[in-house]
């Protein structure tokens, strides 16, 4: 039996376990969408991807409208949930994947290809920054461990 290429094995939906970002200076890691964050990430046959994380317990614009709500809000909103999608190109040889932002909720990444490095050790996939971004004013290398996805545990209710 052969053994299923990297990019192969990613194909599919995964759900998000935990986020965290380690400054390179050395001080505290923190967590950007909380302890317990949400979020999913998919890659599809055809090599696109979709992310989507949010912090839990986002709170709802008092207005009941996208498009109007307090700057307090529109800056929660910004801080509490990044999404992004765009083709994404796996490196066999390296065991590392590259993200490029075609939409961007960040319109900084809006068509910029970043490299991650992976690995996929049963149903978990763990991703990690591949050289250092900006994220809360520090200079940081992120982490992020996901596991397939189960649609019954995303069942309206669970």
């Amino acid at each position: 039996m052969t053994e299923k290429s990297l990019r192969d094995r990613l194909i599919g939906a995964w759900s998000l376990i935990s986020y965290e970002e380690r400054p390179v200076d050395g001080s505290p890691s923190f967590y950007p969408m909380g302890t317990n964050p949400k979020g999913i990430i998919m890659y599809a046959p055809d090599c696109f991807m979709s992310a989507q994380l949010s912090k839990p317990d986002r709170k709802p614009f008092a207005s009941g409208d996208w498009f109007v709500a307090t700057d307090a809000e529109f800056k929660g909103e910004a801080t509490s949930y990044i999404a992004y999608t765009g083709p994404f190109h796996v490196d066999k040889a390296k065991q590392h994947l590259t993200h490029s932002m075609f939409i961007s909720l960040f319109p900084n990444w809006i068509g910029q290809t970043q490299a991650r490095n992976v690995r996929i050790e049963g149903d978990r996939l763990f991703l990690g920054s591949a050289s250092p971004i900006s994220s809360s004013g520090k200079t940081v290398m992120s982490y992020l461990e996901w596991r397939r996805a189960d649609v019954t545990a995303m069942a309206p209710g669970k």
